[in-house]
């Protein structure tokens, strides 16, 4: 545990600064952060002998990852969508010049990786490089962190059910719903001190479903760390694991947001 609070805090000081200066000091931050991710993701699963797929496979997170307001198609004359078939027939030529050795399944995962981590992050730096910005991020991870509390200390107290045993073994059903209420306290505070322009109703609806996707994310790093076998995706973070360890339910809460358009 004194390991842990140590690693939380250290990494709290490296963090917070990026955060609050924003702009492109941030967006390398998360590049690099995003980076091992993938990298931590595509070493759980042995994808073939040649590093030109990983390469290829960070280019492709790498490019994005670029943020809404930097024209991708007036760099490359492509759009996002154009990029990203473009690396899917790179990848797929590469199983023929690798005779199989690199597979159709090694393709579909690496390119899922890249799906997987850009789209989190990608929204992280959307939302920081936005007019409410540093609030929004704050009351994203503020709702991440009061969902993993709630869920720690309702578990300990009163869990009985489990709630995925085959994937989670130790979360509970009761956990589950003490992180929804505590994430909506939180939330509901968050509000009075620096009010969203929606009612507090909307706030607590968003904070309940934002909370339970946040938990579904954990859920997803669990189920992939149990079909391959390791204990943590990394060691970057001593008795905390790796980057995806920390940000699995991030992973999935941003993107929420912003699909309901509450950013």
């Amino acid at each position: 545990m004194k390991r842990r609070t140590i690693t939380a805090l250290f990494a709290l000081a490296v963090f917070l600064p990026f955060i609050i200066i924003g702009n492109l000091p941030f967006t390398l931050f998360i590049y690099a952060m995003a980076t091992i991710g993938f990298l931590e993701l595509i070493r759980m699963r042995n994808t073939g002998n040649s590093i030109i797929p990983l390469m290829l496979g960070m280019l492709l997170m790498w490019l994005m990852l670029i943020p809404a307001d930097h024209d991708l198609q007036s760099f490359f004359l492509y759009s996002k969508v154009e990029v990203f078939m473009i690396f899917v027939m790179l990848l797929l030529a590469y199983t023929v010049l690798m005779k199989n050795e690199f597979t159709f399944d090694d393709v579909g995962f690496v390119l899922l990786a890249v799906v997987y981590v850009t789209t989190g992050f990608y929204y992280l730096i959307e939302t920081r490089l936005a007019t409410e910005g540093l609030w929004n991020v704050f009351f994203a991870f503020v709702i991440i962190w009061a969902t993993d509390t709630g869920a720690y200390l309702f578990g300990k107290l009163y869990g009985k059910r489990k709630l995925w045993p085959a994937i989670s073994p130790n979360k509970t059903i009761e956990g589950a719903a003490g992180g929804i209420f505590l994430a909506v306290v939180v939330a509901f505070v968050f509000h009075l001190v620096h009010p969203f322009p929606y009612n507090v109703w909307t706030v607590i609806a968003v904070t309940v479903f934002a909370s339970l996707i946040g938990q579904i994310g954990d859920l997803v790093a669990s189920a992939f760390k149990r079909h391959y076998e390791v204990k943590d995706s990394g060691n970057i973070l001593p008795g905390h694991g790796g980057i995806l360890d920390r940000f699995d339910s991030m992973l999935f809460v941003l993107p929420f947001l912003h699909f309901v358009h509450f950013f």
